[in-house]
C-alpha cells in the first residue's frame, strides 16, 4: 500500500509562485531556498520527522510561511 504524501502538491505550486512574485530576482530566491534545502538537509539528517517531505518542499513552504506571516521571523 503506498502512503499519500502529507502536503498537498497543488499548495506547494502556489507557495512557489508566490515566493517568485514577491521575489524580485527569481535566480537569487532559487539560490535561497536551495541553499535552505541543503541546511536542512544537513541539519535534520537524524530527523525522522517527516520522510516524505524533500528538504526542498520543506524549504519552499517555510519561507512562504515568513512571507505571509513575518513574525515567525526570527532576527
Amino acid at each position: 500500500m503506498q502512503k499519500r504524501p502529507s502536503f498537498d502538491s497543488s499548495q506547494v505550486m502556489y507557495r512557489s509562485e508566490d515566493l517568485l512574485r514577491a521575489a524580485s530576482n527569481r535566480y537569487h530566491i532559487t539560490v535561497l531556498v536551495a541553499n535552505r534545502a541543503k541546511r536542512r538537509r544537513y541539519e535534520d539528517l537524524d530527523s525522522i520527522d517527516d520522510p516524505m517531505m524533500k528538504p526542498t518542499i520543506r524549504a519552499i513552504i517555510e519561507m512562504s510561511d515568513e512571507l505571509t506571516q513575518p513574525e515567525i521571523i526570527s532576527d
